[in-house]
């Protein structure tokens, strides 16, 4: 390992871990909580290559027992040891992720990640998705934690109703951008726009 990714691995973390983390977990939920909805997110800063907002998201949520998959357009050895140090999380095959991150091209196609079993549902796979921008919305999404209906830019929108499909099974989604991110859990009904 090279000299300047040891140094850089040590840094770039939460200034005060027990507060940025909190409020890192609670944009987090919140955005899991009402689908569609964008939060705010700081705290981190990343390698360069992956948003601020995807870094919070794996230093809050990864820890010594949950895989992480870096799709080949994140994959490099300053982010792998970034993760390391900061969060202990190993480093595994995509049919073994508890987290995977990268584009959307990157990480299809879905049906490589663990989508739960019918005794454990809980056991998926949750996907970063990290976006250039929050473009102008492309579907419509209800269920819970959404009152009536919200709209909502979505990478590939057949893609996602397949997975939202084997609800309760199914992988879930955050997308990150800058310091941004929003959420799509697998209960979440999408409608295309017209």
């Amino acid at each position: 390992m090279s000299l300047d990714i040891e140094t850089n691995s040590y840094g770039g973390g939460f200034a005060t871990p027990p507060v940025d983390a909190a409020n890192a977990f609670r944009a987090a939920m919140n955005a899991m909580a009402r689908p569609g909805s964008v939060q705010d997110i700081t705290g981190a800063e990343p390698p360069a290559g992956i948003s601020a907002a995807a870094g919070c998201l794996l230093l809050t949520l990864c820890d010594p027992e949950t895989g992480i998959y870096l799709a080949p357009d994140v994959d490099s050895p300053a982010l792998r040891s970034w993760l390391a140090f900061h969060t202990g999380a190993p480093f595994v095959a995509v049919d073994k992720a508890d987290f995977a991150l990268g584009s959307w091209q990157a990480l299809l196609p879905l049906d490589q990640y663990p989508i739960g079993t019918s005794e454990y549902p809980d056991r998926s796979a949750t996907l970063i998705v990290e976006l250039t921008e929050f473009a102008a919305p492309n579907v419509n999404l209800t269920g819970p934690g959404i009152k009536d209906s919200t709209q909502f830019a979505l990478p590939d929108v057949g893609a996602c109703q397949g997975n939202a499909a084997q609800f309760p099974l199914g992988v879930d989604f955050f997308f990150t951008c800058q310091s941004q991110l929003a959420a799509l859990p697998r209960s979440t009904t999408l409608l295309a726009k017209d």
